[in-house]
């Protein structure tokens, strides 16, 4: 009878993870959708953005900045 119990919980506990899993997916999905159709939005002048703004680290504080054009 226990090896049933423990057959039984073993199953519930692997529908629970699964569910969760399912849900966490789904969460992702949706969030990654979002963040595409954002990038896809226009900027404030109006103009879609083919590239993003390329980042470099500034060595004295490790803070990431705008490259300079210049």
């Amino acid at each position: 009878m226990a090896q049933v119990l423990l057959i039984a919980a073993v199953g519930a506990g692997f529908i629970l993870v699964r569910r969760w899993l399912r849900r966490e997916q789904e969460r992702v999905a949706a969030d990654l959708r979002a963040a595409k159709e954002a990038m896809e939005r226009p900027n404030m002048e109006g103009q879609a953005i083919d590239h993003p703004e390329q980042l470099e680290q500034d060595p004295a504080t490790g803070v990431y900045r705008p490259k300079d054009h210049a």
